[in-house]
């Protein structure tokens, strides 16, 4: 009996397969499971446009994939994490969840946890370079840097720090000339 595959099945083939089995293996295990239906012109016809349908979504997943690699690539993303004074090591860790959630606030791209290439939780601070992976034909690096509060308000004070050594040379710079 001619039948086609609605799903794949092992040692016998693929979803979508047109194959010959015995029609008793067809009738009794086969239909029951759903796993095939009888190779008719209407069903060749319905499997043809499924499988069609189905290459349109993994086209559109492609390029949904694409266009989000564009906005995730080579980026820096900060995850805060709680570590004691003065200690670069963290009190928890920064997971796959920590960083996924930190990329969808950062940028609104919703990744998955499971698709970010961490092998181990992040205990101490640093920067990470990781990859995540869209689809299977896309694969996006970025660096993900893990810092404590107190490190961020002393990047908050070095920056101000700067800005008002630079605002100073301006006023410095202006007045020089006017005194010329």
């Amino acid at each position: 009996m001619k039948i086609v595959l609605t799903r794949d099945v092992p040692r016998l083939g693929r979803d979508g397969d047109i194959v010959t089995v015995a029609d008793g293996y067809a009738r009794n295990y086969l239909f029951p499971r759903q796993l095939a239906i009888v190779a008719k012109a209407a069903a060749l016809k319905q499997q043809a446009a499924r499988i069609e349908r189905e290459k349109q979504q993994v086209a559109e997943q492609l390029h949904a994939a694409q266009a989000s690699a564009v906005n995730l690539q080579d980026k820096q993303f900060q995850v805060v994490g709680k570590a004691a004074a003065h200690s670069t090591r963290l009190y928890g860790s920064v997971t796959e969840a920590d960083i996924a959630e930190a990329i969808k606030a950062a940028t609104g791209i919703e990744v998955d946890k499971r698709r970010i290439s961490h092998i181990d939780p992040i205990k101490v601070t640093g920067s990470y370079s990781l990859t995540v992976r869209l689809h299977p034909d896309v694969v996006v690096p970025f660096t993900v840097e893990v810092v404590t509060q107190e490190q961020l308000d002393a990047y908050a004070r070095e920056a101000a720090k700067a800005a008002e050594e630079a605002a100073a040379q301006a006023a410095l710079a202006e007045a020089q000339p006017a005194e010329a």
